[in-house]
C-alpha cells in the first residue's frame, strides 16, 4: 500500500507546490496535473479525460491574493489517480474521481491557510533580521516556506488518496447507474460550472459573448466532424 501511495504523494507534493510557492508554471492546473498522474499510472488518456473535466470546474476558481481558494494541484493528482486506476472507465468511476478531487480541494484550501499562518509566525521570528535587510534571513524564510508547502502537498495527497481510493472502489463496485449516463451527468455538471465561470468574466464586455458562442459552435462542429 505504501509503495502504491508514495509516488502519488510525491507527485501531489510537487504539483501542490506549483499552486503558489514555486515555480507557478501552471503544471498544477487539473488538465496538466491529472494527465501527468495518468502517465505515471500508465493511463495517459484516462488522466487527460478526467483532467479536462476537472479543469471545467476549476475555471470557477479565481486565486486572488490571500483569499481562500481550492488547491487543485494535489487534488487533481488524487482524482486523476482514482480515475486512471480504472482504465475501463466503469460506471461511477468519473463521478467518484470528481467527488474525491473536490473533497481534496476543499481540505487543501484549508491547509494553505494554515501554512500562511505558519509563514507569518516564522517571519515574525526573523523580524529583526528581515528589517535589517539580511539576505540570509530572506532566503532561509523562503526555503522554509517552500519546504513546508511541499510537505503539506505530500501529506495531503497521501492521506486523501489512502482514504478516498478504497471508498471510490467500493462505490464503483456498487454503482447501478449506466456508465454512459453517469459520465454524461458528470461532464454536463462540470460544463455548467465552466459556463457560469465564463459568463461572469465576459458578460459585461461588449461583443465578448458572441466570440464565446462562435468559438463554442466552431469547437462542437470540429468535434462532430471526427
Amino acid at each position: 500500500m505504501i509503495l502504491d501511495v508514495l509516488p502519488i504523494a510525491l507527485l501531489g507534493g510537487v504539483l501542490g507546490l506549483d499552486v503558489v510557492s514555486f515555480p507557478q508554471a501552471m503544471i498544477s492546473r487539473p488538465l496538466v496535473a491529472a494527465t501527468i498522474t495518468g502517465i505515471l499510472i500508465g493511463q495517459p488518456a484516462s488522466g487527460l479525460l478526467i483532467g479536462a473535466t476537472l479543469e471545467l470546474i476549476a475555471l470557477e476558481t479565481l486565486p486572488f491574493g490571500a483569499s481562500r481558494y481550492p488547491e487543485w494541484g494535489s487534488a487533481s493528482v488524487v482524482g486523476g489517480a482514482i480515475f486512471s486506476s480504472n482504465p475501463s472507465h466503469p460506471a461511477g468511476a468519473m463521478t467518484c474521481a470528481i467527488v474525491a478531487a473536490l473533497a481534496t480541494t476543499w481540505v487543501g484550501g484549508w491547509t494553505m491557510v494554515k501554512l500562511r499562518q505558519a509563514n507569518a509566525v516564522w517571519a515574525g521570528q526573523r523580524r529583526e533580521a528581515l528589517e535589517a535587510g539580511s539576505r540570509g534571513a530572506v532566503i532561509s524564510l523562503q526555503l522554509v516556506g517552500m519546504t513546508a508547502d511541499l510537505l503539506r502537498g505530500i501529506a495531503l495527497t497521501a492521506i486523501a488518496y489512502a482514504l478516498l481510493a478504497p471508498l471510490a472502489e467500493f462505490c464503483i463496485r456498487t454503482w447501478t447507474m449506466d456508465a454512459r449516463v453517469s459520465r454524461a451527468i458528470a461532464v454536463a455538471t462540470a460544463a455548467s460550472v465552466a459556463g457560469g465561470a465564463a459568463w461572469k468574466l465576459f458578460h459585461s464586455t461588449a461583443g465578448a459573448r458572441w466570440f464565446f458562442i462562435g468559438g463554442l459552435v466552431a469547437g462542437l462542429f470540429f468535434l462532430f466532424l471526427r
